[in-house]
């Protein structure tokens, strides 16, 4: 029996009918590489295999009687793999966009509390003798890195995979009412236990935050409840939107280099130029810029391998009222900086800790009464969207044989901020996930579409500084990105790029 972290209760109690807590990825998979060619039954067996490896695999929720605290991890004694692993079959001609339109069917429906939380689909029948695999695993139970580590034990780095020694882990019993309150009771005693020393850590951060707020010479990030409103900043329904694209790595890291900014800063660039595009598209680009939430990992090397969510937050511009890509990607590196500077005044675990103090019954009810009254309609966003990027490896993986040639990460989306854009890094490649309210964007491929030209507008950027970058791309114009935007949406039903 473990009791989750406040962090990780928290993606509990966030959880609406409309808003589903999971993080996914969406993989294609070359089944040539497969000795005796593609089998479900391998992948099957392959999962199986290495269970006992992957504790939120295994691991299913208890409820404290009350809510009196944050609720429990147990081995669980029902488990059946079945439940958890499934197959279908994509529709023709099984390219991208009907992959994606699989992963959003997937990512729609909310996982089961009663059994594990997760669920994995192998989707066979795409193109090129290659099949997809779309996992999605509730939030309280992983993060970015936590989920890297999953992505360890059950990918293998050759097509030969290799011996799996592991020995199996017997179920719990299922604690009783007393032993679950007994336990409750002793965990609260601790928490209160830190609540002066966790006071004092927070005035401190605080008068950090106003000394630098105060500085002239110091940097700073964007501001919650600054953001403007956009067609994807409302409240949510349950149906998702699923869209994918790629950017090489080595082109993305020699903007970097000739820029002096970081990785993630270009990153950021891409998805400010897509949005620029997307939403003049739309004659809906706002005049003030649109702000992020970039989710920041506070794990430490000693809790490299330990489960749950080890992160915090951090507010940043990104700079799309400015015009010009040079400006605006250096205007958005500034913001960034800011950012971390604002996050360390604040301390890396201030949110982790306070977030042991979540009332389950009080947070949970206000989340779905602010859901359910449509409230994220009635103010300003807290922020326009969450755009993560999570490291992936330089090496190729394979699952029962088959290789992984891409991997889209997609995260979660909540009310008031109806689409989020992952980026994972993957061999010679950054695959980006898009995932949205299907009502608020109901056209995500027009998005993933305007990466190309955003990516292509940083490089022109960059260009004039090492020319060996890129050659200046065709001017776009405003009358263009409507057109490709308007053509986008008439060819948004149609079978589109090579999976």
């Amino acid at each position: 029996m473990e009791r989750l972290s406040g962090m990780d209760a928290t993606f509990l109690y966030l959880e609406t009918p409309a808003g589903h807590m999971h993080v996914a990825m969406t993989a294609i998979y070359d089944a040539s590489t497969m000795d005796g060619g593609y089998r479900f039954d391998r992948i099957r067996s392959t999962i199986a295999e290495r269970l006992p490896l992957v504790p939120p695999f295994r691991r299913r929720l208890v409820e404290v009687p009350f809510q009196f605290h944050h609720p429990v991890w147990i081995e669980d004694p029902d488990f059946d793999l079945d439940n958890h692993v499934h197959r279908i079959k994509c529709p023709g001609p099984g390219g991208r966009r009907e992959l994606a339109q699989l992963a959003g069917q997937i990512a729609s429906v909310p996982l089961d509390r009663s059994r594990p939380l997760w669920d994995a689909w192998v989707i066979e029948g795409l193109k090129h003798d290659r099949f997809g695999f779309v996992v999605k695993v509730h939030h309280s139970a992983v993060d970015g890195a936590a989920g890297a580590e999953i992505m360890t034990e059950l990918f293998d780095l050759s097509s030969e995979g290799r011996e799996v020694e592991a020995e199996p882990v017997p179920p719990e019993h299922v604690p009783t009412d007393l032993e679950l309150l007994s336990h409750a009771a002793m965990s609260k005693l601790r928490l209160y236990g830190d609540a002066f020393g966790l006071v004092g850590r927070t005035v401190r951060s605080v008068n950090n935050l106003v000394g630098g707020i105060r500085n002239p010479q110091r940097k700073h990030g964007a501001v919650p409840l600054t953001a403007p409103r956009t067609p994807f900043n409302a409240s949510i329904t349950p149906d998702r939107s699923v869209a994918f694209a790629r950017v090489p790595l080595d082109e993305l890291k020699a903007v970097k280099d000739a820029l002096s900014v970081k990785l993630n800063d270009v990153v950021l660039a891409i998805c400010a130029g897509t949005l620029r595009t997307y939403l003049e598209g739309l004659d809906a680009l706002p005049e003030e810029p649109l702000i992020a939430v970039c989710p920041v990992s506070v794990r430490t090397d000693d809790q490299r391998h330990v489960q749950g969510n080890k992160v915090s937050a951090m507010f940043t511009s990104l700079a799309t009222d400015v015009d010009d890509p040079l400006e605006r990607i250096q205007t958005i590196a500034t913001s960034t900086v800011g950012a971390k500077e604002d996050h360390n005044a604040i301390g890396a675990l201030t949110l982790t800790d306070w977030a042991e103090w979540a009332a389950p019954r009080t947070f949970g009810l206000a989340a779905r009464l602010y859901s359910s009254m449509n409230l994220a309609n009635s103010h300003r966003p807290i922020h326009n969207l969450v755009i993560s990027n999570v490291p992936g490896p330089p090496f190729p993986l394979y699952m029962s044989g088959a290789e992984m040639v891409a991997a889209y990460p997609m995260g979660p989306i909540m009310d008031g901020a109806g689409l989020n854009i992952t980026v994972m890094s993957y061999r010679e490649s950054v695959d980006i996930g898009f995932m949205a309210c299907t009502d608020l964007v109901p056209d995500i491929w027009d998005l993933a579409d305007a990466v190309d030209t955003a990516f292509e507008e940083i490089k022109h950027a960059a260009g004039t500084i090492d020319p060996t970058i890129a050659k200046a791309p065709a001017p776009v114009t405003s009358t263009r990105r409507h057109a490709s935007v308007a053509a986008g949406r008439k060819g948004a039903g149609k079978a589109g790029s090579t999976a």
